[in-house]
């Protein structure tokens, strides 16, 4: 797996000390926002289909670090828009890992290669670079030529000066096992330290809402896309119980405040895939006043085919100390 083994001890130690505390719900990964604005215009996203207004917005270095500090998670995934926009995202990135957390810096890479000088390599501190597939795959999932060769480009210079570097997939209706399993291999050879695959969410606002999967197509397609990979060596930033559930070895129910996710608008409720519940002004009131037992599959219909990490990783993850053979195949992943 492409978990560093000391983030899962630190997750491991975390959750143990959530569970003495006598607490069901806390946080794993603070999913921060830091602005909406992008450079490119996916068709499965939509964030850039906010008004100018909030476009024009943006987090500052101490509101991040606030967030994080409330909200108290071991692991932070900075995401966007492109975060690389930010005018102060290397001493956003910085602060949080002085608070040690594992940053999880994620971006389509197009600025990245320009922007590695304002950084300094660290062990908590991973660029997540955005590939959706195959050169050709990509660039139309993306809307623009020669994205791809760039973000292959900007992973090549990253590992060079030594940083750690992961990819973040997303598959969706119609895609080829055999082509992902040919863009698995491109990705190994590039040298990155693990993969991020999810199936795609239908985002309220993304311009495209006819190729998201459906939650029995998710499961065919990723039985097929992860069947050989203990043979081909591939390296995934996932607990192996994640990859089960997504090839429909193991069901679980969706822990939304797992992943809670804060932006220039507040704390997102639900969670951070869609915000019928509008936002709370603190994490405290996010945990306390959202009607979590409304959410999940089988309970709302947003969330009927959702199957996404960031709802379905945590409960994975907790799955994972659940009994000692949970915690040996853990650590066997780790080692693998």
């Amino acid at each position: 797996m492409g978990i560093p083994l000391k983030q899962a001890v630190a997750v491991g130690r975390y959750i143990v000390s959530q569970r003495l505390r006598g607490r069901t719900r806390y946080p794993l990964v603070l999913m921060l926002e830091p602005l909406f604005r992008c450079n490119l215009e996916c068709a499965g996203c939509g964030k850039i289909q906010h008004p100018e207004s909030v476009l024009r917005s943006s987090l500052s270095p101490e509101q991040c670090w606030a967030a994080s500090d409330e909200c108290g998670a071991p692991v932070v995934s900075i995401a966007g828009g492109e975060p690389l926009l930010h005018p102060e995202i290397a001493r956003v990135a910085r602060g949080l890992v002085e608070r040690g957390r594992f940053v999880y810096l994620c971006t389509n890479a197009i600025l990245l290669e320009k922007k590695l000088p304002q950084f300094e390599p660290h062990e908590r501190l991973t660029f997540n670079v955005h590939l959706d597939g195959v050169e050709e795959r990509h660039d139309a999932s993306v809307q623009r030529a020669g994205v791809h060769r760039t973000a292959v480009a900007a992973i090549r210079a990253a590992r060079a000066r030594g940083f750690r570097v992961t990819t973040n997939s997303t598959l969706f209706v119609g895609q080829d096992p055999e082509e992902v399993h040919r863009f698995f291999d491109e990705v190994m050879a590039l040298g990155v330290e693990g993969m991020t695959v999810s199936p795609g969410y239908g985002y309220e606002r993304a311009p495209d809402q006819d190729h998201f999967l459906r939650r029995d197509e998710t499961r065919a397609l990723f039985r097929r896309v992860l069947a050989p990979a203990r043979e081909r060596g591939w390296r995934f930033n996932h607990s192996p119980f994640y990859l089960d559930f997504l090839s429909g070895l193991r069901d679980y129910q969706c822990t939304p405040w797992g992943s809670p996710n804060y932006s220039v608008f507040g704390w997102q409720r639900p969670c951070y895939l869609f915000s019928e519940g509008g936002y709370a002004k603190t994490f405290a009131e996010l945990m306390e006043t959202t009607a979590w037992e409304r959410y999940g599959a089988g309970r709302h219909p947003r969330c009927a085919d959702c199957m996404v990490h960031s709802g379905y990783e945590p409960s994975a993850v907790q799955d994972s100390m659940a009994t000692l053979g949970n915690v040996v195949r853990s650590v066997r992943s780790l080692m693998g």
